[in-house]
């Protein structure tokens, strides 16, 4: 195992020192938040550098888990960040930033978490790029129907950024891919180690522009989190296994709707509405790479066959 993917898998220790470091010394991460939206284009980068036309016929492949997955992400997720914020009776700004976290796609850790836990990883990957590609459309305009009464939601203007932030990175990374494919296989884990760099920096600079309400919201939003993420688990996990789906696929599905692009979640947060509704993402990058970590680890002891308890495998 090389230095990049041992750094890779303490991913959620890097994540909780860096948010610690900030909470403690905002300073020394405040000063980089106009670097917000830099970083998040570099993530979406390096996924593209790791995506090939086989991944985009992994869709056709499999198209109804992918179907359900991509459902799951675009109607549970939202809605749960909007019940839960009620529930917990968090302000406009937090909730819009429950809401913006459950809107968003599939995030590119899942991909890794999926293959930790022993599931189809080939069909995370197909989910996590179809939910990104209709995060454009989505994304705006399900923030737009869940919290648009209760603050201003500039669909246009988040329409065009997503597309810059999102889109544009990735179709450039795949271009890449097509003529570096090669070489850029043997850098993937440095790669990751890139990826993982900018989210972690985004947690800290976030942490740190919030440092002066962690004592107050924190608790709070960590409590929001933390059950935001539990129902995208449990449901995509429960769904798939309802629908027939073997246990592989169903683990798979869970990760994916578990998982948020929370990168993008608080890239859209601090550009249109405020620190404060920044805070849920950048939680949520922390809490969901711990319990993704602490869930595969938990499935990787429990290995399932294609064919075990259920009546719809599919094929790598």
């Amino acid at each position: 195992m090389s230095i990049f993917e041992r750094l890779n898998r303490l991913f959620p220790v890097w994540a909780i020192l860096f948010a610690i470091l900030a909470a403690w010394q905002p300073g020394w991460f405040t000063s980089l938040a106009g670097q917000i939206k830099l970083l998040l284009a570099i993530i979406m980068f390096a996924m593209g550098l790791t995506l090939s036309r086989h991944d985009f016929l992994g869709v056709l492949r499999a198209p109804l888990p992918v179907a359900v997955g991509v459902v799951l992400q675009f109607t549970v997720m939202p809605v749960a960040a909007l019940a839960v914020s009620w529930a917990l009776g968090l302000d406009a700004a937090l909730t819009t930033g429950m809401v913006l976290v459950g809107a968003t796609a599939g995030g590119t850790a899942s991909n890794v978490m999926t293959w930790l836990a022993g599931g189809h990883v080939a069909l995370s990957v197909s989910m996590t790029l179809v939910s990104t590609l209709i995060s454009v459309v989505a994304t705006p305009l399900l923030t737009w129907l869940l919290v648009g009464q209760s603050v201003e939601v500039p669909v246009a203007g988040m329409f065009m950024s997503i597309a810059q932030l999102v889109i544009a990175p990735i179709a450039l990374g795949v271009v890449v891919h097509h003529f570096l494919g090669q070489q850029i296989r043997r850098v993937e884990p440095l790669l990751a180690t890139v990826a993982m760099a900018a989210i972690v920096l985004i947690i800290a600079i976030v942490v740190g522009l919030n440092a002066g309400r962690l004592a107050t919201l924190g608790p709070l939003v960590a409590v929001a989190v933390i059950l935001h993420n539990a129902i995208g688990l449990a449901g995509g996990y429960g769904v798939g296994r309802l629908l027939g789906f073997d246990q592989r696929v169903a683990r798979t599905i869970a990760i994916e709707v578990g998982m948020q692009n929370s990168g993008l979640a608080v890239a859209l947060a601090n550009q249109f509405f405020s620190a404060s509704a920044a805070l849920p993402g950048a939680l949520f990058s922390v809490w969901h790479n711990v319990s993704g970590s602490l869930l595969a680890g938990y499935w990787k002891r429990r290995p399932v066959t294609d064919a075990e308890g259920g009546a719809r495998p599919i094929a790598d």
